[in-house]
């Protein structure tokens, strides 16, 4: 989509929410079912009120296949100026991107970073997700935010719903005063095995009960605060001793261990209707015989995840820049499958051009059927619809100084810090 046919897209959707609108509050005052008519024998009649067109479904229709599979990824980008990134969002239009701290100087110059990535996606008409991992403890992107403890330390205090709240609630309003509208967090893995290399303290514990319960609290706090929530790593990524960053775990969970203890989080995220989830590069032959990773899955992401657990927002699959996703199928065919097998969103692919040509062919040839696409592409624009950031993807420069870092968030802080000092 170039400039110009994005723009007319951007006039079509806003056409129609008009429409909607219209239709919605009754522009015809002289009835509330509709202007009336006369049949042809002479007698008044009221004619039906035709049903609101659904912006997101004009706006898909209208979108073309390549477009489409742009919205699909989640890359990183370079630098710390929106200038380095524009030429790959004007190529790509991907539906997202993801930050790191080599983006990231000041709050300031984050926000100003965000508004420039905004304003290069919205030249085609949709707004960006602009997400980071910022879980706080030992995995934290933004140098500078309000600092907390680990999901662990916060589970083990007397009072923890209100230290994993107040948490999650300083952490969401720093993000989005940031111009970070998504964030790949709560961890909502139940970390059962001690050797595990790669979530440990990062859960809220080996409780499967409070861990379902504390991912609940997180959730609510960060989108209360307007802030994108992803439960992560579906189907459960707790009970492994090798580190899918370099590696493929096998997760020798059955079926009735899997529902004992790994998706009672799941399913209270999705009943706190989180609006990610995102999946793991884990085998779990107990749940999928095939061997391949979660990801790559149908079985898992559709037949456990959608059907099962009855989800229908966003999936969004773990980095497939790491080993666990590149062992079996090499990165392209990894992006491939994962969409086959229901993942919506593909996360920071090694490389943005080799993946993006891989889905946009898969489709082109059948073997990504085009409902598959217009199905990811849907749950992405709704999510993005409902979160308002049609209405209002930009941030306020000027402010984001004054947001993070207050003098109410570091009282906040000091004050989770010294519950899990004293254990009170």
């Amino acid at each position: 989509m170039r400039r110009t046919g994005g723009l007319r897209l951007l006039a079509a959707v806003a056409a129609v929410t008009m429409a909607a609108s219209a239709s919605a509050c009754g522009s015809d005052a002289r009835s509330d079912d509709g202007p009336a008519r006369r049949t042809a024998a002479g007698h008044r009649t009221t004619a039906s009120a035709r049903p609101s067109p659904d912006p997101v479904d004009a706006l898909v229709r209208r979108m073309s296949t390549a477009d489409k599979v742009g919205q699909l990824f989640i890359p990183t980008v370079q630098g710390t100026t929106a200038s380095a990134a524009a030429a790959m969002i004007g190529q790509y239009h991907p539906g997202g991107v993801i930050y790191f701290p080599e983006n990231l100087r000041t709050a300031r110059q984050t926000a100003a970073l965000s508004n420039g990535l905004q304003r290069a996606a919205m030249k085609a008409g949709v707004p960006l997700l602009v997400g980071t991992d910022e879980e706080q403890g030992i995995v934290s992107r933004v140098p500078y935010i309000t600092r907390f403890p680990t999901n662990k330390a916060l589970a083990s205090t007397k009072n923890p719903d209100d230290d994993v709240r107040a948490a999650a609630r300083v952490t969401g309003e720093e993000l989005r005063a940031i111009g970070i509208n998504q964030d790949f967090a709560p961890v909502s893995d139940v970390n059962v095995n001690p050797r595990n290399p790669v979530i440990g303290v990062r859960s809220f514990g080996a409780d499967p009960q409070k861990v379902s319960h504390l991912v609940g609290v997180a959730i609510d706090a960060y989108r209360a605060t307007g802030l994108i929530a992803t439960a992560k790593h579906f189907p459960g990524h707790g009970d492994t001793a090798t580190d899918s960053h370099t590696g493929l775990p096998v997760i020798k969970h059955s079926m009735a261990t899997w529902q004992r203890l790994d998706a009672p989080p799941f399913k209270t995220a999705i009943a706190h209707h989180v609006d990610m989830i995102m999946t793991a590069h884990i085998v779990v032959p107990g749940l999928d015989d095939s061997g391949d990773p979660a990801t790559m899955s149908k079985t898992v992401l559709t037949g456990l995840l959608r059907q099962k657990l009855g989800y229908d927002g966003v999936v969004v699959t773990d980095s497939l820049s790491m080993a666990g996703a590149t062992m079996k199928y090499g990165a392209p065919q990894a992006a491939v499958r994962a969409v086959r097998a229901g993942a919506d969103m593909l996360l920071m692919p090694p490389s943005l051009s080799s993946a993006y040509r891989a889905v946009l062919a898969a489709v082109r040839s059948g073997q990504i059927p085009q409902s598959r696409l217009d199905q990811a592409v849907t749950r992405i624009l709704r999510m993005k619809q409902e979160r308002g950031l049609f209405r209002s993807p930009y941030v306020d420069v000027s402010q984001a100084s004054r947001i993070v870092g207050s003098a109410e968030h570091r009282t906040a802080a000091r004050r989770v810090a010294a519950h899990v000092r004293s254990g009170r």
